[in-house]
């Protein structure tokens, strides 16, 4: 009896611009037991299809020479220097960058220079032009005529492994896939419909079941057994993998769901509900100060910043805000000569396209419409608060 998946693709029919050619390039590297890089996005998107890619290559036998996550605070977003200078002694290799890459034009030629032949699979917008990568898979570029565009790029991920194996990926690791593509999928605020929607059912059917010992390990640790429904666990769950707990540049989400054993996780996850705890008053101590900041200067839009902010809460921070006020909302956090900030809009209000038209202002800037970031130059700040608000009551 054919599956919900099954059943989709037949709906799909057209295929996403050069996925074929990926998985092709992919299975080719395999074979010749080339060195491959994965290179992903921190978020949990960005994980969970680091570890779908990474579980296909080495169970058709590939290697992987290197597993990265680029720090956003100290590297910024995407493919930059400082993880090139860490990762060229790996070259010549397939360089896969799954969650970002589609604006990092500079950066890319740099990894070509350096000896890597470059993918890029992402779901971000597309801005002006592309990165000269080998193959770009992203379902918003020029000439994509896949009628979806709310892709997740673990959604993306998860098919491209599906050519990869060639039809033969298992029934029981085909199912652990759709569970980290349905965790994927909701962590990023993908809109739940069409494919996505499928995805989710399908993944989230058998979460409490899995064989992953990360997942596992949720399922058997309070407070989760606690928790109402399986929709609160799952918001619950995704709380916790966004802890930031880095070690040996790994985040806490991929070496929790590649952990080899239960004990080994739920250790993990102690350390991290501990973490949470702190977490979750540091959102609401920064959601208090900006609160406090515009009741004293009501404006079209919330832009707010500060030297002593912690960065890996900001976006957490902008969505409670954006919600709240139903304003576009830009957060960042300030360094000695750059800023780095998250941007979160109601409905209706397209993020990229805003800031599209101030781009003389970010060094660098893109996303999704309701959920984007950008980089810029402290001395540029008020220059472009003032662009965007004439820009957005225009």
């Amino acid at each position: 009896m054919p599956t919900k998946i099954n059943r989709a693709h037949r709906f799909f029919m057209c295929s996403i611009k050069n996925l074929k050619k990926a998985a092709q390039r992919i299975q080719k590297a395999i074979k010749n037991k080339e060195r491959i890089i994965l290179y992903g996005d921190a978020d949990l998107d960005g994980v969970s299809s680091v570890i779908i890619l990474k579980e296909t290559i080495k169970n058709l036998g590939g290697e992987i020479s290197a597993v990265y996550f680029p720090d956003r605070e100290k590297e910024g977003y995407g493919i930059n220097k400082i993880a090139l200078d860490f990762l060229k002694s790996k070259a010549r290799a397939l360089f896969i960058a799954l969650d970002c890459g589609i604006g990092n034009f500079k950066e890319t030629e740099l990894a070509k220079e350096l000896g890597f032949e470059v993918i890029i699979i992402d779901h971000h917008q597309v801005l002006d032009a592309f990165p000269k990568a080998e193959i770009i898979v992203d379902p918003h570029q020029k000439g994509d005529k896949y009628s979806f565009k709310g892709l997740a790029t673990v959604g993306i991920s998860f098919k491209l492994s599906e050519l990869i194996f060639r039809g033969k990926m298992t029934p029981s690791l085909r199912k652990n896939f759709l569970e980290l593509t349905a965790l994927g999928t909701i962590a990023d605020m993908m809109p739940q419909e069409s494919e996505n929607k499928i995805f989710i059912e399908e993944g989230t059917s058998s979460f409490e079941r899995s064989w992953r010992p990360g997942l596992r390990a949720f399922f058997e640790t309070e407070p989760f057994k606690d928790e109402l429904n399986l929709n609160q666990k799952i918001s619950r769950i995704i709380s916790i993998l966004n802890v930031r707990d880095v070690e040996n540049n790994f985040p806490a989400s991929f070496r929790l769901l590649t952990s080899s054993s239960v004990e080994e996780a739920k250790e993990l996850l102690a350390k991290l509900l501990g973490k949470s705890v702190q977490r979750k008053e540091k959102i609401e101590k920064t959601v208090e100060e900006i609160e406090q900041r515009i009741s004293r200067k009501p404006e079209p839009i919330i832009f707010e910043g500060d030297s002593n902010w912690d960065f890996t809460l900001i976006s957490a921070v902008a969505s409670i805000i954006c919600q709240r006020y139903q304003k576009p909302t830009f957060v960042f956090k300030k360094l000695e000569k750059e800023s780095i900030g998250t941007v979160r809009t109601p409905s209706g209000i397209d993020s990229v396209s805003l800031m599209k038209k101030c781009s003389q202002y970010p060094i660098t800037y893109g996303g999704h419409p309701l959920a984007s970031g950008f980089r810029i130059k402290n001395e540029n700040l008020e220059k472009f608060k003032k662009c965007l608000i004439e820009k957005y009551t225009n």
